[in-house]
């Protein structure tokens, strides 16, 4: 997947998006030729914008024989266009709405099968995919870097834009802004939950996430402490 950026500006071309438009709306996939039939298009210029979404992740590619036949005489397979099962989304500033839905959906889920508190096991679900994001920071840095860079690397990479003040660092954007302000314990609790995980794995060493509320910033303070600790994911 390109830069979800990039890809939706890809669309701002008027032809690019009279092809993706017309590719995501066919029941079937189309070819080029097709395409710059419908558009009414050199067929040279519809390849290009064609290929430029398959490039940003907007359409893919796939090979089928239109004739029917197979086998040898039957010709090569033609290319078609269909749209991509990717889903793409931006938001300014980053929010992470879809992925705070999973959480607290499994939580339920889990929670209707085995009889432990909803919250318990949010909780618990946060915090391990907090490490599961530390894993995923640790493949794109193998450098490892020192600590600090890697904890301030790996929150801005998720989208908490990190300021170092002093001893502490201080998050300026919440990826659960508006869930947080209508539900602040439950979302806040999660949020520490998920913060931690991510410090915890990545071996953070010296400093610990705690929740300390503040106008203009997320509900999570990370400070410094005389030792690491994980917190407890069943509150």
């Amino acid at each position: 997947m390109a830069d979800p950026v990039a890809a939706v500006a890809a669309l701002d071309e008027p032809n690019r998006r009279k092809l993706y438009d017309l590719v995501a709306r066919a029941t079937c996939p189309i070819s080029k030729d097709e395409a710059a039939a419908a558009v009414d298009l050199p067929r040279t210029t519809a390849a290009f914008h064609l290929d430029k979404l398959v490039e940003m992740g907007l359409l893919t590619v796939v090979h089928e024989r239109r004739t029917g036949r197979s086998g040898p005489g039957a010709g090569r397979p033609a290319k078609l266009y269909r749209r991509s099962d990717e889903q793409i989304a931006v938001s300014l500033p980053d929010r992470r709405y879809e992925a705070a839905s999973h959480l607290v959906t499994d939580a339920l889920v889990e929670a209707e099968q085995t009889g432990e508190p909803a919250r318990v096991i949010l909780n618990r679900r946060a915090y391990e995919w907090g490490a599961d994001l530390a894993g995923q920071a640790a493949e794109a840095d193998a450098s490892r870097g020192p600590a600090s860079n890697r904890v301030t690397e790996a929150l801005a990479r998720f989208g908490f834009e990190p300021l170092a003040e002093g001893g502490s660092i201080l998050l300026r954007n919440c990826p659960f802004h508006s869930l947080a302000h209508r539900h602040t314990e439950l979302v806040c609790g999660m949020n520490l939950c998920l913060i931690s995980g991510l410090l915890d794995g990545i071996e953070a060493s010296g400093v610990t996430a705690h929740l300390d509320p503040s106008p203009g910033h997320c509900c999570v303070r990370i400070s410094q402490a005389p030792s690491s600790r994980s917190p407890s994911v069943s509150r």
